[in-house]
Order: structure tokens, then sequence, then C-alpha cells
């Protein structure tokens, strides 16, 4: 960085960066409580509108470390105003639909969105002191879950008393003030990493990913064990294990494969896989179960509004979370606070497993739960940022959004079949049972990640780049 050129404070930079994150996190769950309406709208099926939620999870997956890794090449801040019209572009879409395919199509061009995590990341690492960095990175990653537990509030207020599209109208204004904001105030990275795009190993991953999460979104309606479902499955982990090979061989490859197998970053990783899943999981389970009617023999009987606001809880101590886990960081390394956050996690599932018969049951487990994802995601940036060369910040950035996407699909899916399988033959409503055995599922779930996360390496966070041995022996091992 020049001296003589003057930068933004990073406070503004983290501002803005935030209300870009905070755009694309809203979009991610605001459409959920929606599905009914817009079913009804558009004349869809059952089946056919949850690819309003599949498409924007599969594009998320595909686009991300592709812009991620484009970011770290051409400069951070030129991609993510990209981004962010991307966004905008996909949400001005959505909001004119007046078919369901339209209405997917916008739905895909916002998925692009999921890339502002990994820009907005390298973009921290690039310009703040560092001893703000991991504060930095903590609130963006909190934004994730704040704006998924917000955005389960928001939708009700918007459903129940408006048209679904302006729920994609308000998106639209949120991510045109943030790109606007992000082209005056957030200064473009001195940091690059000029390449050559390997688009090839780009269109491996995309096919790969897309394969497994069309998988899980429909494996339920199509049956786990069917055809369609077991071919998809397998020809994602043939097609996946052939771009790890061609990875390894390129020479600029989209990702590089040694540097995830340093111990820091697979870690991680599975870790982000791991309380993605209990966080989707959770999105799915809360909502449902308090919206059951009590007359179910469980539930309260809530309307849309009142089902987002059980997650409030979650969404404001987040707030609070993500920034006390970077502190956190700074002083003890980041392991500590993800420890922290991933027991704060336990706790609730567990709980919820035993007690959930009661309004202030559900009220408490959904703050832990927030408590815990918000210094857990906080935490995982944090560690993979500290991880890696800062050249390669987006990439593995990048990947490590995918880890938590796709956890984050497998939760959700596997949540819903178990309350479904559960439902009585004639009935209404899940037994209480099921819900009790996904909840359990979520225990499981988490105390493996909790597991896992003992064993990444504990590290101070001032020492924010790879060790050389780490990679060294990563690429001998290639």
């Amino acid at each position: 960085m020049t001296p003589d050129v003057p930068r933004q404070h990073y406070n503004i930079t983290l501002a803005v960066l935030a209300l870009a994150a905070l755009a694309y996190a809203l979009l991610q769950t605001m459409v959920a409580p929606a599905l009914p309406e817009i079913q009804h709208e558009l004349g869809a099926s059952p089946a056919t509108v949850t690819w309003v939620l599949t498409v924007y999870l599969l594009s998320a997956s595909i686009t991300t470390p592709v812009l991620g890794r484009l970011g770290d090449i051409f400069g951070k801040e030129h991609m993510l105003v990209a981004v962010l019209l991307l966004f905008a572009l996909g949400s001005l879409i959505a909001a004119l639909s007046d078919s369901l395919g339209l209405l997917v199509a916008g739905r895909a061009v916002q998925g692009a969105g999921g890339a502002v995590f990994p820009l907005a990341f390298g973009i921290i690492r690039d310009e703040f002191p560092r001893e703000r960095v991991a504060t930095g990175i903590g609130l963006i990653s909190a934004t994730f879950g704040i704006g998924g537990g917000a955005g389960l509030v928001l939708s009700g207020l918007i459903v129940d008393h408006l048209s679904y599209r302006w729920i994609f109208w308000f998106g639209l204004v949120v991510v045109l003030i943030a790109t606007v904001a992000t082209h005056f105030f957030v200064p473009e990275s001195p940091v690059k990493s000029p390449a050559r795009i390997d688009f090839r190993g780009a269109a491996l991953l995309s096919v790969g990913l897309s394969a497994l999460l069309l998988a899980l979104s429909e494996g339920d309606r199509w049956g786990w064990i069917s055809a369609r479902t077991l071919g998809l499955f397998a020809g994602a982990v043939v097609v996946l294990v052939v771009w790890v090979g061609f990875e390894q061989r390129v020479r600029e490859p989209l990702v590089d494969i040694a540097l995830l197998r340093v111990r820091g970053v697979w870690t991680t990783n599975l870790t982000a896989f791991l309380i993605g899943f209990g966080m989707f999981g959770s999105f799915i389970l809360v909502p449902q179960f308090v919206q059951t009617p009590e007359s179910a023999g469980y539930g309260f009987g809530a309307d849309v509004t009142g089902a987002g606001l059980f997650m409030l809880p979650s969404t404001v101590v987040m707030l609070v979370a993500g920034p006390l886990a970077g502190m956190l960081g700074t002083r003890l390394g980041s392991k500590v606070p993800l420890l922290i956050g991933l027991s704060a996690a336990t706790l609730s599932f567990g709980f919820l497993s035993v007690e959930h018969s009661e309004p202030w049951h559900i009220l408490l487990a959904t703050f832990l739960l927030g408590f815990g994802i918000g210094m857990s995601f906080a935490s995982m940036a944090n560690l993979i940022v500290e991880a890696v060369p800062q050249t390669q910040t987006g990439e593995a950035t990048g990947m490590n959004t995918i880890m938590r996407t796709v956890g984050g699909a497998f939760g959700a899916q596997i949540a819903a079949a178990i309350i479904t399988n559960h439902i009585a033959t004639g009935g209404r409503f899940p037994d209480e049972s099921g819900y009790t055995a996904a909840f359990v599922m979520g225990t499981i779930v988490v105390v493996v990640a909790l597991l896992a996360a003992t064993l990444i390496p504990g590290r101070r966070a001032e020492s924010a780049h790879v060790r050389p041995h780490e990679v060294a022996a990563a690429h001998d091992s290639a």
C-alpha cells in the first residue's frame, strides 16, 4: 500500500461491507415463509415451488468460489460492485416476475451474491489495521446468521400485510444502496494475484455441486434410494473427484487443492459444514414447530410473523457474538471463541431435545443458538484467513462459504425429511416425536462439529499467514 494515497477509514468500509453482506443474508431466508403465497399466486405445485430456494443455493455454491477467485485476480472492490449489481438485477427480475420460471431465473442471478462474503473478508484483510482484522471479519461473518434470522422476521411482516413481491423490492433497495456505497466508500485493494481464469475447473466444480445439491433438494420427493437420487449423488462424487485431480495438474487452478489440505483449512471447513447443517436445520424446525396449532398436542399456533419473532433472540445476540468472537480471537486465538460458540449451540439443541413445551423454552434455545452460531461463524472465517496467504484469501474463504452452504442444504433437507416421516397416515401434522428426533440429530451433529474443531491447530490471530512448511508439505504430498 502506497502511503501517499489516502485510504478510506476502515470503520466506514466495515459499515458498507456489513450492509452488502446483510442484503444477501436477508434474501437467503426471507423467501422461505412466502413459499405458500408464491405457490398460490403463481399456480405452482408444492414440489416445483421449492426451486425458488433450491436454485439460490445452487447458484451461490457455484459462483462463490469463482467470483472469490476473480476478486483475488482483478481486484476485490471492482468484483464486489459487479456482484452487487448482479444481485440487484436478480432482485429486479424476481420482483417483476409473473411466472415461476421467471422467479426462479431471478433467484439464480441473485445467488451470485454469495461471493459478497469472501470478497468482504479479503477487503478487510487488505485494508484494516492488523489488530482490527479479526473483529471486522467477525462482524461480517455474524451478518450471515443475523440476516438469516432477521429475514424470517421481516418476511412474516411482509407476507402477512403485503405481496411476496415486496420481499424482492425491499432487497433491491438495500442492495442498490450497498452498491453505490461500495463504489464510493470502499477502496480498491492493492493486493492482487494476476492469473488466468480456470474455466474448465470452474465448469467441473459447477457440475459436481449442481448434482449434489439437486439430489439433496429433490431426494425427499423422488425418494432417497431412487435411481435418480442415487445417480446424482454418484455423479457428484465422480465429477468432484475428477475436479480435484484436474486442479492438482493445472498450472493456475481455480482452487489450490494443496492449500485445502493444510490442517487449519480442512478442519475449519469440516466444522463449517457441520455448523451450517445445524443452523439451517433450526431455520426449518423452529418456525414449523411454533406454527403448529396447540390442538396437535404441541406447538403454539403462531402465525408467520409470530414464528419469526421466536427467532428474534437469535438474531439480536448475533450482533454481539460476532464482534465478541473477533475480540477474543485477537487475544486468545480464534479457536477459543469457536469452541465456546459450538458449546453454546450444543446446549441449545440438547435443551430443545428435552424441553420445548413452553414459549420460553424456544426463546432460550434460539438465544443460545444465535450466540453459538455468531461466535462460530466469526471464528471460522478468521481461522481461514489466519491459515492462508493474503493473495488466496478469496478462494479459501469462498470454499469455506460453500462448505457452510452445502452443510445447510443437508441440514434443511434431512430435518424436513425427519419430521415428514413422522406424520401419521391421514394426519396433518408430524408427531411431536419427529421434532424431538430432529433436535437430537442436531445435537449429535453439533457435538461432532465440536470434536472436529478440537483438531484445528491453535494459533495466535497475529500470525495471519499460512506457515510455509505446511504449504510445502501439502504440495509435496499432492
